[in-house]
């Protein structure tokens, strides 16, 4: 596998939207003092009229960038999600959900994967405070392709959206010619009728080569990859749950309130089935390279593999 591509989304991030910057003059990007790690430097580097760095205050940025939406502008504000969806809420629920604004929120560095840097930058409650605020979008890419697709899905989108990305590279999986991303829809990437393993972001590929070794022990599993976490393909998940008997999720994110919480929401209303989610097991993140720590929560190929063994009963 150490020939398979690797990037960060975050980079992702910062590629395309510069691309954007090219087909939509009107779109603007602000950041918190973090173009570099963020990469809206490549951005900025192009569009210095349209950049706008608002120093170490995220708030503030959150309201600036609302009053540049009633302008006819589209901004996207960008900073680590701790910052982006944590420290901004009341600026984002207030001043840019409750109005319904076209501001597109762009967090990087989210989820354990940070790393290092510990439990105070490793956002695992963003998708759950982000799915509360009525009309907004939450997405969470895969890869860089899914990346590149959100993002261009996001600006041809009215109204807000928030935007997960991690620090880490992971590997490119949807870099295939049948790939079609839409706000709202899942995608089956392998059909399988013993269990279904519904993941989203950095955590796709743990999915997939979990299903590799669950089948070398003739278990099929059947994965779905979700990017928006909402609104929810719940027909998806359902008719796949429908099939199988059994559903497991698996996020780098809080099994409280995520992606988790999301299809179990869904599966009550139409489908009724047994659930396992795979996360952050209501306790804060700690210090390790990102390998450990996906490793240490059960997130990795691995930990997906003996977990969904387990609520096999096999």
């Amino acid at each position: 596998m150490s020939d398979v591509k690797k990037i960060a989304t975050r980079e992702s991030y910062g590629s395309e939207l510069t691309a954007i910057g090219r087909d939509y003059p009107n779109v603007v990007v602000l950041d918190a003092d973090l173009t570099k790690s963020t990469k809206t430097c490549v951005f900025q580097k192009e569009f210095p009229e349209r950049h706008i760095n608002c120093g170490i205050a995220e708030a503030n940025m959150a309201s600036i960038a609302a009053g540049l939406a009633t302008t006819g502008k589209i901004p996207f504000m960008s900073s680590f999600a701790m910052f982006a969806a944590g420290r901004c809420f009341e600026q984002i629920r207030n001043s840019i959900g409750y109005p319904h604004l076209n501001v597109k929120i762009g967090a990087t560095h989210a989820g354990v994967t940070v790393g290092e840097d510990g439990a105070s930058h490793q956002c695992i409650e963003d998708i759950a405070l982000m799915r509360a605020i009525p009309g907004m979008i939450v997405m969470n890419p895969s890869d860089d392709v899914e990346a590149r697709a959100c993002l261009r899905a996001a600006v041809e989108h009215e109204g807000p959206v928030y935007m997960r990305f991690g620090r880490s590279a992971v590997p490119v999986i949807n870099d295939y010619p049948e790939y079609k991303f839409e706000i709202g829809k899942g995608t089956v990437v392998k059909e399988g009728k013993d269990v279904t393993i519904v993941a989203t972001g950095v955590c796709v590929d743990s999915a997939n080569k979990a299903a590799e070794k669950l089948a070398a022990e003739g278990i099929d599993a059947e994965v779905i990859n979700i990017c928006t976490i909402k609104p929810l393909d719940g027909e998806l998940i359902a008719a796949s749950a429908r099939k199988t008997g059994k559903v497991v999720t698996v996020e780098e994110h809080s099994v409280i309130g995520g992606l988790g919480s999301a299809v179990c929401d869904a599966l009550a209303e139409l489908a009724p089935t047994p659930v396992k989610k795979i996360g952050v097991q209501d306790v804060f993140g700690q210090s390790g390279t990102a390998d450990q720590l996906m490793a240490f929560y059960g997130l990795d190929a691995e930990g997906v593999y003996k977990t969904t063994k387990e609520f096999l009963g096999k």
